[in-house]
Formats: structure tokens, C-alpha cells, sequence
């Protein structure tokens, strides 16, 4: 065998640095695309859990930012997403989030990419919710790029959920599929609603591997368990290998 040929430990661990593994707390991609079927609430409640745990990571690496729980929430949903989805029912909202919430009810899907640019223009906001339904002709490329040279020039998050769509090109910074998953049965009243549990699949990401999870809201934090592919359940998980690494060689591991 070539030695030559295999890849350094050096480069290994910086590639490791570069991408690992997602995780609740994890620095949020502005841009972020979340599809998920139109028949069920678990775009939207995905969408502000993801927001949510955002606005925790953020502040936890700056304390001078202003608070994002005090700031309002700008949702857009174009007419086919209304139809599909139906509009927020507000008493189903997280509670910190009722009271701040602005909707747009835009008739096509031009109408709600004009609305979210706009909308990450206001610095005033924590996030823009946006809902498109399928696959429009005016969702493409060019409009992806726009939105995120919008959240990047302004620094307000975007979360564009895709209701029944096929995944086409995208600049988004993270895509996900998202479905509903079962909820943990409550602590002290099993036949009591559990809390909103999600399956969810990061299939494409510049800063992380991909990976499946199932999510839960446990109202103050965001808790992730794992999904083990089931091609290769043996397999070991070196995403993050660089990074406890460190500075050491991989063949001291």
C-alpha cells in the first residue's frame, strides 16, 4: 500500500473541525429550508423549535444581542400554503411567541418571497417564518440566492418551509425533511398530550454531516436523539472524531 496516498491525520481532524455532527445548540444556519407534508402541523412547530433553540445558542455566545423572546416573529404564507396548511391558530403557538407574532397572508408565491426579503430587512425581528406550498415556478435558484443574500447582509434567520415539495436547487445553508414522531409519554400523566416530537432528517448542510433525529420540545430546551442508519448499524460515527481530537494524533485515539 502507498502510504502517500491516504490522508493525513492532520488534514482529518481539520475536516472533522469543519463538519460536525448537528446538535441542539449548534450555531443556526441563516438560511435554513425545512420540507415537510402539508397534512400535518410539523413544518411550523419544527420551524419555531429550530428558531427557538437558535435564539438560546445565540445568546449563549453573545449576551450583548438583544433578547430575541422580546422581539416579533414575521410569518408568511402564500395562498396555496393557507389552503394546504391552514393559518396559525395562536392559542397552539409556543406561549412566548403569541403575543409577537405578525402574519402575512400573501396570494402568490411571488407575493411571500417579496414579503420575506423584505421582512429580513428589519433588523427589529427575531425570524421570518416562510410557507410555500409545491414546487412554483418562482421558487427557483435565483430566488433561493436572493433570500439568502438577504439574511446574510442583514443577519435575520429565514425558515422557508416547503409544504409537499420535491427538493429543486438551493443556496438554503441547511435542508431538512421533517415529519411527525411520536411524543414521550408525560412523566405523571400518561394519558396526558406529550410534548411535540419530531423525525427529522438533515440531508444537506455546509457546516454539518447529515444525519436523522428525533426532536422534542421540552419547552425550555431542544432534546435530539440520534437515528442509527439502518444500512449499516454497526458502523462507527467518526463525525465529530476531529474535534475531540484535538491537536493529537488520530492514531493515538
Amino acid at each position: 500500500m502507498d502510504m502517500a496516498t491516504l490522508p493525513r491525520a492532520a488534514e482529518m481532524s481539520r475536516a472533522g473541525a469543519r463538519n460536525p455532527r448537528w446538535h441542539p445548540g449548534s450555531a443556526p444556519a441563516l438560511h435554513s429550508e425545512i420540507f415537510a407534508p402539508a397534512n400535518e402541523a410539523s413544518g411550523a412547530g419544527a420551524a419555531f423549535a429550530l428558531a427557538m433553540d437558535g435564539w438560546r445558542s445565540a445568546a449563549r455566545q453573545d449576551d450583548s444581542l438583544p433578547a430575541a423572546e422580546e422581539r416579533a416573529v414575521l410569518w408568511v404564507q402564500d395562498h396555496a400554503a393557507m389552503r394546504a396548511g391552514g393559518r396559525p391558530y395562536r392559542p397552539g403557538l409556543p406561549e412566548a411567541l403569541r403575543h409577537r407574532l405578525i402574519h402575512v397572508a400573501a396570494r402568490t408565491p411571488e407575493d411571500a418571497l417579496f414579503a420575506m426579503e423584505e421582512g429580513m430587512r428589519c433588523r427589529d425581528l427575531a425570524c421570518v417564518i416562510g410557507e410555500v406550498a409545491g414546487n412554483p415556478r418562482a421558487m427557483d435558484f435565483t430566488a433561493s440566492r436572493r433570500l439568502t443574500l438577504a439574511t446574510e447582509k442583514h443577519g435575520v434567520p429565514l425558515l422557508l418551509i416547503r409544504l409537499d415539495a420535491k427538493a429543486d436547487l438551493s443556496s438554503a445553508r441547511m435542508r431538512w425533511r421533517i415529519g411527525s414522531a411520536q411524543s414521550a409519554p408525560p412523566l405523571w400523566n400518561p394519558q396526558a398530550p406529550g410534548r411535540p416530537a419530531w423525525q427529522a432528517e438533515l440531508f444537506r448542510s455546509r457546516t454539518h454531516i447529515p444525519g436523522e433525529w428525533i426532536l422534542r420540545d421540552e419547552h425550555s430546551f431542544l432534546a435530539a436523539e440520534r437515528i442509527e442508519p439502518a444500512s449499516s448499524p454497526a458502523a462507527p460515527d467518526h463525525g465529530d472524531l476531529g474535534e475531540r481530537a484535538g491537536t493529537r494524533s488520530l492514531a493515538a485515539l
